[in-house]
């Protein structure tokens, strides 16, 4: 069985609508990365017209395993698709700077435990927002489309030992926000100049950007639409 949480859906839908039903998601969230605000939409048969949204989502919420929730839904007209007809979206990485991992929080944050030197990396997030094009920043080797995207907004929070960066944009490539993290955590360490950040950008190599930050301490948290 399709253990994703498109699969999940799109199983407890064709149960009910007697036929299969196509789950549309904004994106793809790697495996170990959470989502708080992902959108997705899929049309229903004639023979489910009769189902308010409310009695959609409590139905979906009755079958769906404890780990995946709907948390609303609304009827959309027919020509909405929540990946093409998203603007913006913000994602959320979760550093853990303390020395002693929390036990609660450590499938959702990146336990580091060493602190980081924010100024730094607020210095070098600079350098990151606007257009550019982040092909260093991709995982995926050979890219057919274009990797040029817009970072409207990088903003940091420090609360009771974890950071959370926060990455406002109209799109993002595959490890993208997590490579950025790697970056900037690497800057925050002391152990990247922040002003070759421009140079970065240029190289468009992946081997020039920082690690591969873990999957855990990322969230989807919103997707914007007009």
């Amino acid at each position: 069985t399709d253990k994703t949480i498109q699969g999940k859906l799109e199983q407890i839908l064709e149960k009910m609508a007697g036929r299969t039903v196509e789950v549309h998601g904004s994106g793809r969230t790697d495996a170990g990365v959470h989502a708080w605000g992902q959108v997705a939409n899929f049309h229903l048969p004639a023979s489910c017209a009769g189902m308010s949204a409310e009695e959609l989502k409590a139905y979906l919420n009755r079958y769906l395993p404890d780990d995946i929730a709907v948390l609303s839904a609304q009827e959309a007209g027919t020509r909405f698709h929540s990946r093409l007809n998203a603007v913006s979206k913000t994602y959320c990485y979760r550093i853990e700077t303390a020395a002693k991992k929390n036990v609660f929080e450590r499938r959702y944050v990146y336990g580091l435990g060493e602190p980081l030197d924010i100024a730094s990396m607020r210095r070098a997030a600079a350098y990151l927002t606007g257009e550019h094009d982040f092909k260093a920043f991709c995982s995926l080797k050979r890219m057919k489309k274009s990797t040029v995207r817009t970072i409207t907004g990088i903003d940091f929070c420090e609360k009771d030992g974890i950071l959370t960066i926060s990455y406002t944009g109209t799109g993002f490539l595959y490890h993208m926000v997590r490579i950025l993290t790697g970056t900037l955590v690497e800057a925050g360490m002391g152990k990247r100049d922040i002003a070759s950040m421009t140079e970065l950008l240029k190289a468009k190599n992946r081997e020039s950007a920082g690690f591969l930050a873990p999957a855990c301490g990322l969230l989807l948290k919103e997707v914007r639409y007009e």
